[in-house]
């Protein structure tokens, strides 16, 4: 006989264990939700809440988790400095207008490595389409920036880009306030700018720091990026004493927090609270943020900033010199025992320099007692010290120690250099010149080139394979020494080549001017 399948459907019995089973899923989500922290109500015969992770369990858990140490947070240190820090909009007068051409007026070198960072990082084109002004004719460029206050009355902290050429300043507080300002005076050559906010008189403001950050130091960039005012990000300080080409005073923080455009000029403060720098400058191919940001440090700001306020312009010491870096090579061909210190390519005619004496290959290896580590610092130092102050230079002179004494000059505002282009002679022939085969050169007296002077040597061809062109050798530059002895025809130069091989010299020095600038090259010399 056939069993008939039961119909179950009819008892309610056999239902009952599907919603028992369904009861237990749920607790046992509920059990599992009550690992993170939830309360839920409603659940068991009581009819008031219950609070299901009341549980020995839990209490142990949460106490393990109070034990774990908690993330560092800045809300305390931002909401302390934030109110200093202030956004500055710009209008850009008339001769930034008219360049149709120019997106935004850099005032850095064409083709600077800072002036690429500034079409990045600063200029009108930093804003939101929305915000900026019409381009050609008497139209008005905007900009925008940062900044922030360094006294309650009114001064204030940005970058020289942010307010070169404005006809018109006005700043914008934290609180939502808005104010006009004037420039008081300008450095372009740190980038740095001084204005004064009127109408008010306790306003917040910041404090420079008095010490350096170290490596790895936790450092808060607030400013104004695209027109967001008061942004803060955070990161950490990835270098020190970064050099961008900019110039011989380049001595800026690396740092890793996000900075964009219209961050120009705001402060990067320590955990302390304290300005370490000023943001100026971003590395950026895509030209947003890839957390390769530059600071001016608070010490440059500092004495930038005095002289400003003092007489609205900065003077900085001079001695008259073109110098460069001391490379191993050099040192070894000087007979240095190590490569530091800034060596003398040429003495301005006149200069504080040539008049105490130094010449052409000295290397000025400190000043007033404190080692020169390079050329820049020895541009920072002297520029550093106020003009017509006295000061001990330390130099090597032909392989000998001395002692210099000068007054410092004024450095001027721009050094003027012309380039001699023209390498033919009277009829605008070229001139073929005398093969230096261990070189790669083939040169012509100076005297027999037009327009290349009367001293030297020129440069009529180089081997593109050859050692002179590894060093940046190209056709038209002067050789006016080789080795410390004058030249004046290639039989000079093969003479002094073949007096520094006798001497088992494996490079040799030569002074080499070109572009109205000179500089020390040293040529590897070939065996045999």
């Amino acid at each position: 006989m056939t069993e008939r399948p039961t119909d179950l459907s009819s008892f309610p019995s056999y239902r009952q264990p599907r919603s028992l089973l369904s009861a237990r899923k749920f607790a046992l989500m509920a059990s599992v939700i009550g690992g993170l922290g939830v309360a839920l109500y409603g659940f068991g015969p009581s009819t008031g809440p219950v609070n299901v992770f009341s549980t020995p369990a839990h209490a142990q858990v949460a106490n393990e988790v109070k034990k774990v140490q908690q993330p560092v947070g800045f809300a305390d240190i931002v909401e302390r400095v934030k109110p200093s820090v202030i956004s500055v909009k710009v209008n850009i007068n008339e001769k930034v207008a008219k360049s149709d051409d120019n997106d935004d007026d850099s005032p850095f070198q064409p083709g600077s490595p800072m002036e690429r960072f500034f079409r990045r990082f600063g200029g009108p084109d930093g804003l939101p389409p929305g915000l900026r002004g019409g381009r050609g004719g008497n139209h008005v460029i905007m900009g925008q920036g940062s900044g922030f206050f360094i006294s309650a009355d009114g001064y204030a902290v940005t970058n020289n880009h942010v307010v070169d050429g404005a006809s018109k300043v006005e700043v914008t507080t934290d609180d939502g306030k808005s104010y006009s300002a004037k420039v008081i005076g300008t450095d372009a050559r740190t980038d740095l700018a001084l204005i004064k906010v009127e109408g008010g008189s306790n306003f917040p403001f910041a404090k420079l720091s008095d010490g350096k950050p170290r490596i790895g130091d936790w450092v808060l960039a607030v400013g104004n990026p695209f027109g967001l005012g008061g942004t803060v990000t955070a990161g950490i300080v990835s270098a020190m004493g970064r050099d961008i080409g900019n110039g011989p005073y380049d001595d800026f923080i690396q740092i890793d927090a996000p900075v964009n455009k219209g961050n120009s000029g705001g402060p990067a403060f320590s955990t302390d609270g304290d300005v370490v720098g000023v943001n100026t400058a971003i590395y950026s191919p895509s030209g947003g943020s890839v957390g390769i940001a530059f600071s001016i440090p608070a010490s440059t700001v500092k004495n930038v900033v005095a002289q400003l306020k003092d007489k609205g312009s900065v003077s900085r010491g001079w001695i008259g010199v073109q110098i460069q870096p001391v490379t191993p090579e050099i040192a070894d061909s000087l007979g240095l025992k190590k490569a530091e210190g800034a060596l003398v390519a040429e003495p301005q005619a006149n200069g504080p320099a040539a008049k105490a004496g130094i010449e052409s290959g000295d290397v000025i290896t400190a000043v007033n007692g404190e080692s020169v580590k390079d050329a820049r610092e020895l541009a920072r130092t002297i520029g550093g010290i106020a003009p017509g102050t006295a000061v001990k230079l330390d130099v090597m002179h032909k392989g000998q120690d001395k002692v210099v004494n000068l007054t410092l000059g004024t450095l001027p505002n721009s050094v003027e250099a012309k380039a001699d282009n023209d390498n033919g002679d009277d009829n605008g022939n070229a001139t073929r010149g005398t093969d230096v085969p261990k070189l790669g050169l083939t040169v012509a007296p100076a005297n027999s080139v037009a327009g290349a002077g009367k001293e030297g040597v020129v440069v009529t061809e180089v081997d593109p394979k050859s050692a002179a062109a590894d060093r940046g050798f190209k056709e038209g530059d002067v050789i006016l020494e080789v080795a410390g002895k004058t030249v004046a025809s290639a039989n000079d130069v093969r003479e002094a080549i073949t007096a520094a091989k006798n001497d088992n010299k494996n490079v040799v020095l030569m002074r080499v001017k070109s572009g109205g600038q000179s500089r020390f090259v040293a040529v590897p010399l070939a065996k045999g």
